[in-house]
């Protein structure tokens, strides 16, 4: 006979249920939904209780189904691990409700509920076991419950369900391990969200004394009567209990979000004021460079890692610019690590994941590059959070971050994992650091431009102020080199003294040469005149750096049709792309090719040719190396604009310029001129 007594639990839970699904609706909470759809089932349970009797025994596994799956949806919401089979990841309480779905179903719907013995028997403790197998296996998993406790409760109250079972049969099996799922669902309750509060406190209440209904199992509750009807009164209301408790607390967890949503953006709003009013030097690369402790003490002091470091390409591999948060234990086996990363590839998109959705920041593994007993392996720092500097071409630096700090009082599961709200400052301030830092290197870049153009407007001013006085020292000396007064050594120093003042005017009239304006209109230019010039004036700067110089004029080269100044700019425009390649290159290449840039003149029909090579990297894109927007070379971004420049000289002096790379290393730029 139906328990009429259950229709006001019925009919509250049923008034409460549209409830979850507008939770649901507004916060798209998968929890929620889980939520929404265990009390569906539950209700569905005891609206089966008052089906017409005609439709037993399904009516009876349609109740006992449904609320195998209520409490079971109530344990995977708040218990969501999984196990991975393959490829794929499984939820835990798949598993572990299946076997208590298949039980219910074959005593109920295949042996009517009635007492089962024999052989077919043992199906049931086959089937507990094998569910509160996974649930052992379940509690093992890292989670918000402790694995002891999690192990034990699983164990023994398995233990506990299939001795009912063989006590008292299948039934009182299966209720019992309902009260144990709801009793668990208690513990979950406590345990992940670890505070006291309305909804906290109804739903435990609820859920106890749902829980309550192992007590039927007892022999002396079937001789009270009164206590019988009053304890299904208690777990009627209980549900309903636990039902309006768990709206109150998917309530106060949307009011939580929303709180924390508006903590995070004030977060956000200081970190952005914070990383705007940092001032960052433009003036030149180095002055740059210096400020990465600077930048990674903001970092540590207004985000949420306790630690951070700065790697910057240089000369062709990393270095570590700058830490903060970290002692020299770290700081120093970290400075190696960084000189030992290739350039090449290095985080790239499809070599290492994501440590958010939407985000650029990298999850690095720093194994690859750790040494035997490296110290890093062990102070535990094997993996850090990496957001790249991105050049055009290749991550130009990385800021490296570790030591996730937890928001509130308490350090909630998963707080070590970054969101998108705890990076994307970060990653706005480190797109600002490479445009600056590009921006710098850019301007540097111009100013060397600059100071090889200045050298003609000193020419002239030097050639002003000597030619006149070296012509009277010239004069007299001559004039003392021709008298017949002189003894032997006189005549030898006099002698000296007229070759350096020679020597001396040489160098002025090449002097003289650089600085001398030209017409628009072109006119014959001697190739090897120029470039005897650049020889003598930039042969120092050469060798200071380091750099063998050589150039080679064939004989007989005719003269070209062109501006003297404009062809001179090119020439200049293109030694400074070859210095920039050649003093990238790796210093541990140096011993088997020296670094090397070569000037070469000569002449083929009716075209003059002046190649500068180079020793240094190839172009990546030869066919677009003069193009300003593509850089020209790995590590050199800002050359294609000097190279962009000198191919409008070339074709505004009606010649051509293209771009080559040598065999086995090395590239070469080629300049070609009408011969007068």
């Amino acid at each position: 006979m139906p328990d009429f007594f259950q229709a006001p639990a019925l009919i509250l839970t049923a008034l409460l249920l549209p409830a979850f699904g507008l939770l649901y609706s507004r916060s798209r909470d998968t929890r929620t939904l889980l939520w929404f759809l265990g009390f569906f089932f539950a209700l569905f349970s005891m609206g089966a209780t008052f089906l017409t009797p005609a439709l037993y025994p399904w009516s009876a596994v349609a109740s006992r189904t449904s609320m195998q799956l209520s409490t079971a949806l109530f344990l995977g919401s708040l218990s969501p691990l999984r196990f991975r089979v393959w490829r794929f990841q499984i939820l835990y309480v798949i598993p572990y409700t299946i076997p208590l779905v298949a039980a219910s179903i074959l005593l109920y719907g295949v042996f009517h509920g009635a007492d089962v013995s024999g052989p077919r028997f043992f199906a049931f403790p086959l089937l507990l076991g094998m569910s509160f197998s996974v649930g052992m296996m379940w509690g093992t998993e890292k989670g918000s419950v402790p694995n002891w406790l999690g192990v034990g409760f699983s164990g023994v109250l398995g233990c506990a369900v299939i001795f009912v079972c063989n006590l008292q049969g299948p039934a009182v099996a299966l209720n019992l391990a309902e009260c144990i799922n709801i009793l668990m669902t208690v513990v979950l309750l406590v345990f992940v969200t670890q505070r006291f509060s309305p909804g906290v406190f109804l739903s435990v209440l609820g859920f106890t004394a749902w829980s309550l209904s192992f007590l039927n199992m007892l022999p002396w509750v079937g001789y009270h009567a009164g206590f019988d009807m009053n304890l299904a009164w208690v777990i009627a209301m209980g549900k309903v209990v636990a039902a309006l408790g768990m709206i109150v607390l998917a309530l106060e967890d949307e009011l939580n979000r929303n709180q924390e949503g508006r903590e995070r953006e004030r977060r956000a709003r200081l970190q952005l004021e914070a990383y705007t009013n940092l001032m960052l030097t433009r003036r030149r690369i180095e002055d740059f460079d210096r400020q990465a402790p600077d930048v990674c003490e903001i970092v540590v002091k207004h985000s949420r890692f306790a630690q951070a470091a700065l790697l910057l390409e240089h000369n062709g591999r990393y270095r570590l610019a700058g830490s903060a948060g970290m002692d020299e234990a770290i700081a120093e086996p970290l400075r190696s690590l960084a000189q030992r990363i290739s350039v090449a590839g290095f985080l790239a998109p499809d070599t290492t994941p994501a440590a958010a959705e939407h985000t650029m920041t990298r999850r690095l593994d720093l194994k690859p590059w750790l040494t035997q007993d490296d110290p890093l392996t062990a102070l535990g720092l094997t993996t850090v959070l990496a957001v790249p500097m991105w050049g055009r071409t290749r991550a130009e630096g990385a800021l490296l971050l570790k030591g996730m700090r937890s928001e509130g009082r308490r350090k909630a599961p998963g707080a070590e994992v970054p969101g998108m709200d705890d990076l994307l400052p970060i990653e706005m301030l480190v797109t600002r650091l490479q445009a600056t830092r590009n921006q710098t290197m850019l301007f540097e870049k111009l100013i060397d431009a600059e100071k090889y153009a200045s050298v003609g407007q000193l020419a002239g001013s030097v050639t002003q102020q000597l030619n006149n006085p070296l012509t009277v020292i010239l004069g007299y000396a001559t004039l003392l080199e021709e008298s017949g007064a002189l003894d032997e050594p006189d005549r030898k120093a006099v002698t000296a003294i007229v070759a350096e003042a020679r020597r001396i005017r040489d160098t002025i009239e090449s002097l003289s040469r650089v600085s001398r304006e030209h017409a628009d209109q072109p006119s014959a230019i001697s190739v090897s005149e120029l470039l005897a010039d650049i020889e003598k004036l930039y042969r120092t700067d050469f060798l200071h750096r380091s750099i063998e110089f050589q150039v080679s004029v064939d004989p007989g080269l005719p003269r070209v049709l062109c501006g003297a100044q404009q062809l001179r700019q090119a020439v200049v425009h293109c030694l400074q792309y070859a210095i920039g390649a050649v003093e990238r290159e790796n210093p541990a290449t140096l011993h088997e090719k020296p670094r090397a840039i070569r000037v070469e003149a000569t002449s083929e029909g009716g075209l003059v040719k002046i190649s500068v090579s180079h020793s240094g990297q190839g172009f990546l894109h030869q066919e677009r190396a003069f193009d300003p927007f593509v850089p020209a070379e790995a590590g050199n971004e800002t050359a294609g604009l000097g190279l962009s420049l000198c191919a409008t000289i070339l074709s505004d002096q009606n010649g051509r310029a293209s771009a080559v790379n040598l065999e086995p290393r090395g590239a070469a730029i080629i300049l070609e001129l009408k011969a007068a």
